[in-house]
């Protein structure tokens, strides 16, 4: 583990808390969490290693300046998100066994981990990092490396439309967040915002998106997708499909399985 700032640290905990031997090094402490041994250097840390993930400080000349330090052939998972991998990938000892691994805070609660690859990352480099998250008990997610990846680009947007109703003074901080956690953020634990929509009704989202339009600007414009699979018929579960299709059986199951999941988050909040 190269970096035990706070996702350095919950990382190294993780892999630990799964049986593994982790060594980790960074300069800048003097203690590493339970299980972890800490190394004098970057050499001695890497040693030997078969895994090395690097969660130093978000900045390309800092990642480029510890991962160009590599040796060995070990898989080098960097946890960035935001930062191209292009450049990383350039100093690492084999862009072939590189790629990106990206943990939420605090990772040992977090279950999944969106994984991209790098420009010339190998299908076995791949394979062989979706297994060894899985054994740490994590749900790995193939993403496209582009800035953000999937995750920071979602929850940012909220972040920004929250922020702007803040500075609008239509409610205080804690009671913008009370919004999102007892309406739809609650349902979002159980479905994502697409399975969501498909459930609500493509139909009511295009209306939604008028008045938004009209009231705010382009920014809440139609998007062509949506268009086209109105146009198509493709109005959600309602019509049987949307985003995705529903067979007959499987809608029902999964409305059963949406509903007895609000039930426990309902309890569990209460």
């Amino acid at each position: 583990m190269l970096g035990l700032g706070t996702m350095g640290r919950g990382i190294a905990g993780v892999v630990a808390a799964a049986g593994e031997d982790v060594r980790a090094y960074d300069p800048n402490v003097d203690a590493a969490p339970a299980g972890v041994r800490l190394s004098s250097s970057l050499a001695e840390a890497v040693d030997e290693a078969e895994l090395v993930f690097e969660a130093v400080t978000e900045d390309v000349d800092a990642k480029r300046a510890i991962l160009g330090q590599l040796t060995g052939e070990a898989i080098v998972a960097t946890n960035t998100s935001s930062l191209p991998l292009e450049p990383l990938s350039e100093v690492v000892p084999d862009p072939e066994r590189f790629l990106a691994a990206h943990f939420f805070n605090p990772a040992d609660l977090v279950p999944g981990v969106e994984v991209a690859a790098g420009p010339r990352t190998s299908a076995e480099t791949l394979e062989r990092t979706f297994a060894f998250l899985r054994h740490l008990g994590k749900e790995p997610i193939q993403v496209k490396a582009v800035p953000g990846f999937i995750a920071n680009r979602l929850q940012l947007v909220l972040f920004l439309e929250a922020l702007a109703c803040v500075e609008e003074g239509l409610a205080e901080p804690e009671e913008i967040d009370a919004v999102v956690r007892k309406t739809f953020g609650f349902r979002l634990g159980a479905f994502g915002p697409l399975a969501i929509a498909d459930m609500a009704g493509l139909d009511v989202y295009a209306a939604i998106l008028d008045s938004l339009r009209s009231a705010y600007g382009e920014r809440f414009a139609l998007p062509e997708k949506l268009r086209d699979l109105i146009a198509e018929g493709r109005l959600g579960t309602k019509s049987g499909a949307g985003l995705r299709r529903y067979p007959e059986e499987e809608l029902r199951a999964m409305l059963s399985r949406r509903d007895e999941t609000y039930r426990r988050l309902l309890a569990a909040s209460e």
